[in-house]
């Protein structure tokens, strides 16, 4: 056994990489996904992503499993890469969990004695949101819906509730971008966030619990709004 005097010297700390070549492919591809640039559905191709970001296949083929892991890319056998196309049952799945550890998260924030903080982000949000809706910017509509409703869960201050939500945030945005045709018809998008922050903010605990389950609303029929708006606007002259 080591003497503890001596025991980890003469080992040298090793260097740390912030940000690894894989990494960096890893982010563009994710954001490429999320803004619809690699549509639900569209397969990958390793060679061709190689050469359009001019890189060997092996940190691309890296950033693919990183993907695969987060839940944004999926792998089929004999196939290859996809960006998954979530089915209605898998919509309803995804859902049905989120409002779950939501719903988890908002009853301990309302059980706070103190919630300024976590009212003055959502309010900042809430007022982001109506800018972005205003000029028409529906994909950081999305990012801000997602971060409403993170700030509610981590403010639950439960690492294993923020955890599990994580898990499903790429999903979410997939979700999303599914969803977001169905949320430009949604007049009451802003609205409800707004009032779940006042309610929050004024200590509601039932109506604010209330409320959080009414706003997931029925990600079904979101859905059919968004692709009845997608086949209204393929027909439109261009």
């Amino acid at each position: 056994m080591p003497d503890r005097d001596t025991a980890g010297k003469g080992l040298a700390p090793k260097r740390i990489v912030r940000t690894t070549l894989s990494g960096q492919i890893a982010q563009q591809i994710r954001g490429a996904i999320l803004d619809g640039t690699f549509p639900l559905g569209s397969q990958l191709n390793e060679m061709e992503l190689a050469n359009g970001y001019g890189v060997s296949r092996g940190p691309v083929r890296e950033a693919l499993q990183r993907l695969i892991q987060e839940g944004l890319l999926r792998s089929e056998p004999h196939r290859g890469v996809f960006v998954p196309e979530l089915s209605p049952a898998d919509l309803l799945d995804i859902y049905f969990v989120r409002k779950s550890l939501e719903l988890l998260a908002m009853r301990r924030v309302m059980g706070k004695p103190d919630r300024a903080s976590v009212v003055a982000d959502l309010g900042a949000i809430v007022k982001e949101m109506t800018l972005a809706a205003g000029r028409g910017d529906w994909p950081s509509v999305a990012d801000l819906d997602m971060r409403f409703h993170r700030r509610i869960v981590d403010e639950a201050g439960s690492e294993r509730l923020s955890r599990s939500f994580a898990t499903l945030q790429a999903e979410t945005r997939l979700c999303l971008q599914m969803l977001m045709g169905g949320y430009r018809e949604n007049a009451a998008l802003l609205d409800e966030h707004d009032l779940l922050a006042r309610l929050i903010a004024a200590g509601e605990a039932e109506p604010a619990l209330a409320e959080l389950d009414r706003h997931f609303g029925d990600p079904v029929r979101t859905l059919e709004k968004a692709n009845a708006l997608r086949k209204k606007q393929e027909m439109e002259p261009a």
